[in-house]
This record gives C-alpha cells, structure tokens and sequence, in this order.
C-alpha cells in the first residue's frame, strides 16, 4: 500500500471530526472511571452471589466500552468501506497482535478470573513466590501488598501459567502455623497439652475453629506444628509470633531440651547423601 493510497483510507479532517473524537474519548474514560468507582461501591453494599457477579461486571463493561470507543472513532476516521476496513484492521490487527500479546492474554484472564474467582479483594495468596493480601483488582492486574507493606502488581497472565496459592480463599480464616523443634528424649503427650493449651489461651485465636497440634519423628528429634485460626486474616503474623513466643517460654518450663542446629544441619546432609 502506498501513500497515496494510505492517505486515500482516511478523511478529510474537519474542526467538527476532531471535536466528536475528543467527546468520545472524554465520555469513555468518565464511564470507565464510574464503573471503576460505583460498582465496587455497591458491591460493597451486597453480600454472597451478588456482590460477586457485581465484582465480576467491572472488568467486562470496562473491556466493552473500551470497544466502543475504538470502533466509534475508527468509523470517524476512516472511510466505511470493505476495502478500507479490511486494508487498515488488517495491518492495525497484525501490529497490535505482536505488540501487546502479553497485554491482551492479561485482558482475557482478567475475565476469566474474574468469574472463576481464583482470587478476591481481601484474599492472601502466594503468587511466583510473592505472598500478600489482594487489594485491587484492576482490568489488567491485581494489586497486592505483602507483609512488608510493599505494593506488588500482579498481571493477570500468570493465571496462564503460575500456581496461584490462596490462603483463605475469599473467606475470613485463614490457618496459620507455629513449629517447634525438640531433642528425641522428651514427654511427647505432655508437649502436645502444652501446645494445644497455649494456642487456646491466645489473644488472637479463633476459637470456632479447630485447634490441632501435629507431631513429626525426625532422627535428629521432634518437629511439633500448632495449626490455628486467627480471628482476621490480617492478624496471622502477630498471631504466629504470640504462638512461637509464649510456646516456647512454656516448653522451657518442662524437662525438654530444643533440638540443635548441627543435629539438625547433618540429618539433612546424611539425607542429601
């Protein structure tokens, strides 16, 4: 296609065509900034299925109006005629296919998660081996903020292609874990009372939950697991702490020795052999 005929597929530029382009991008962005504002805000107001399928509309009327606009001013630009339109989405489609392929698969699993609601606002979830709490989910990415208080934004794409860990899963508990190592020779029944009491006696702890404290046998001793609820998910770091310090201060208390770093360091290393 040569210029003549390139310059051939648009029109004549007129005060009144720049004027219409503008309003339709104006008009785009404002409904986009309202569907961004008012519909979180109304599904704040909902609760179960419906707040979810409103959550769910964001991304798709985004996308649609978007769409929308495109097409409104391509027509405004462009001659409406097969040849035109094949000529210039032809060569638009091409470039933009190899431009903004990563961008485009993070549109389409942006819906998708979306419905299938891998993760929610509020949710803490471990994604390429960065965990935080979601705060937003955006068309293209979610936003999360780790432990930290470091902001992480998350592309959609790796819906595709990542394992994605959510710890409680659009819900208000989410278990946590305090470990505790020990030397072999020690009263096993008598540390799991122990545990199991201290977890109860947390300020934190959720106690329409379970409480369960799990053992395991290693050859350099024992590998003692207390798993509770915290209250709110946003308590699970102090919650753990609380659980590791006041275990182990009643654990000092008992005739138990704490397993050693080297006993520890050549079982694994015998293992690895």
């Amino acid at each position: 296609m040569d210029t003549e005929q390139l310059t051939g597929l648009f029109r004549r530029m007129t005060p009144a065509m720049l004027a219409e382009v503008a309003v339709v991008l104006a008009v785009a962005v404002l409904l986009a900034w309202l569907i961004q504002t008012l519909l979180p805000w109304l599904a704040g107001r909902l609760h179960g299925r419906r707040r979810h399928w409103v959550l769910a509309l964001i991304p798709t009327l985004r996308i649609l109006v978007v769409a929308v606009a495109i097409g409104w001013i391509v027509t405004l630009l462009i001659e409406p005629s097969l040849r035109n339109m094949v000529a210039i989405l032809g060569a638009v489609g091409l470039a933009l296919g190899f431009a903004l392929k990563d961008y485009v698969s993070s549109l389409f699993a942006g819906v998708v998660a979306a419905y299938e609601r891998p993760y929610r606002p509020g949710d803490w979830i471990e994604v390429d081996g960065c965990y935080g709490e979601v705060r937003r989910i955006g068309l293209r990415a979610l936003t999360m903020v780790t432990p930290d208080d470091t902001v992480v934004l998350v592309p959609h794409l790796k819906l595709w292609t990542e394992l994605i860990r959510n710890a409680n899963n659009g819900g208000a508990s989410l278990l946590c874990v305090a470990s505790f190592y020990l030397a072999p020779e020690h009263d096993a029944h008598g540390v799991r009372r122990v545990l199991h009491d201290v977890a109860l006696s947390s300020p934190f702890i959720k106690l329409s939950r379970p409480v369960v404290v799990v053992m395991e046998d290693h050859p350099w001793g024992s590998r003692y697991r207390i798993k509770a609820y915290p209250m709110d998910p946003r308590q699970q770091f102090q919650f753990v702490t609380d659980l590791t310090a006041r275990g182990k201060a009643a654990l000092q208390s008992m005739p138990v020795q704490f397993a050693q770093v080297e006993a520890m360091a050549s079982s694994r290393d015998s293992n690895a052999g």
